[in-house]
């Protein structure tokens, strides 16, 4: 009996000394799975967040406290023998438990990559489709027929693009909403995306106090750029531009035909605008953007605005004029008067 009970120590104490060695290989497996492996399996999703300034052991700890990994050094050591030393990024990510430490090295130091314009487009106010379309063209971007293929697409998702009256007789459903400013291009900027750029310029500028003055007004975004494209092919200084919306709304108030020379040259030149006089053959052109046939606004757009033109329609001069015409052709400034005899006697 004396004898058994030393046997059963020993065999008690090798069962131990077996265990943690077994447990100690496990671990030893797990570490180096993290440190080496590869290989991912199927987990659960994980966001993680990375604070700015965060070391490697510190962003170790914070996998391993999401349930991530087991062992921070690990992931340490393999992190400083990669490429990825120094790199991983702050921010929000989502990992997996599946992931193997390689994938999540690699989603944490994943760094979007620099795009180099290849060129850059610049659209002032006041260019109509048309004349985008062939600048476009012209700069050797994309071909003319390439640029109104895309404008014509029915696929462009922005609220104010609702506005546009179904069955509407326009030249180009998106004249007056694709925003004049500088594009850059890249090399894998589609046509479809150039026009999707600008209607995003357009809808960051047509901000929510430009909709809250249109909606006071009473106006859609379709009749905003409608009114603003006429202000901004007929003002050449600011300051007039104003004055020029009170002009329109006291000739509609009135009963009064528009009569502005942009809505005629608008068709007469197929929207390039490469003549500015308007002969009186020019005045009889039917369309239904001709103001001075037709009552009323034309029946869309003559051009694509700029901001100051459309805060010039949602923020109109009060006054009696009725009738301007060019003063000084230098500057592009008005004689504005209330009569039709002041304007016959001012010129």
């Amino acid at each position: 009996m004396k004898k058994t009970k030393p046997l059963i120590v020993t065999a008690i104490i090798l069962v131990i000394i077996l265990a943690v060695l077994i447990y100690g290989y496990s671990q030893y497996k797990i570490w180096q799975k993290e440190y080496q492996g590869t290989e991912s399996t199927a987990g659960e999703d994980v966001v993680v967040a990375i604070p700015e300034g965060a070391t490697t052991k510190q962003i170790a700890q914070i996998l391993k406290d999401k349930g991530l990994i087991h062992y921070p050094s690990a992931f340490v050591k393999r992190v400083k023998e990669s490429e990825y030393r120094g790199i991983l990024q702050p921010g929000e990510f989502t990992l997996n438990t599946g992931m193997s430490t390689w994938e999540m090295i690699e989603t944490l130091g994943y760094i979007e990559p620099t795009r180099i314009a290849i060129a850059r487009l610049t659209v002032p106010e006041g260019f109509s489709i048309e004349q985008i379309a062939q600048r476009v063209s012209d700069e050797g971007i994309f071909t003319k027929e390439e640029f109104l293929e895309a404008v014509q697409e029915d696929t462009y998702e922005y609220d104010f693009l609702d506005s546009i009256p179904d069955g509407v007789n326009v030249n180009y459903r998106l004249q007056g909403f694709l925003f004049p400013a500088t594009y850059d291009i890249y090399e894998d900027t589609t046509p479809h995306d150039l026009v999707d750029e600008m209607l995003k310029k357009f809808g960051e500028v047509y901000d929510p106090d430009m909709r809250a003055s249109a909606d006071a007004l009473g106006y859609t975004a379709f009749e905003v750029v409608n009114r603003a494209a006429i202000v901004e092919r007929e003002a050449k200084l600011d300051e007039e531009r104003p004055i020029i919306a009170g002009v329109i709304n006291n000739r509609l108030e009135q009963g009064m035909m528009l009569q502005m020379c942009p809505t005629v040259l608008y068709p007469v030149t197929n929207g390039i605008y490469d003549k500015t006089d308007v002969t009186y053959d020019d005045l009889e052109v039917d369309s239904l953007y001709n103001t001075y046939k037709y009552t009323g606004l034309p029946v869309g757009p003559i051009c694509n605005p700029g901001e100051v033109s459309l805060r010039a329609v949602l923020n109109p001069a009060v006054h009696s004029y009725l009738y301007y015409h060019v003063d000084d052709e230098s500057i592009g400034s008005h004689i504005f008067t209330e009569t039709y005899e002041e304007h016959v006697e001012t010129q």
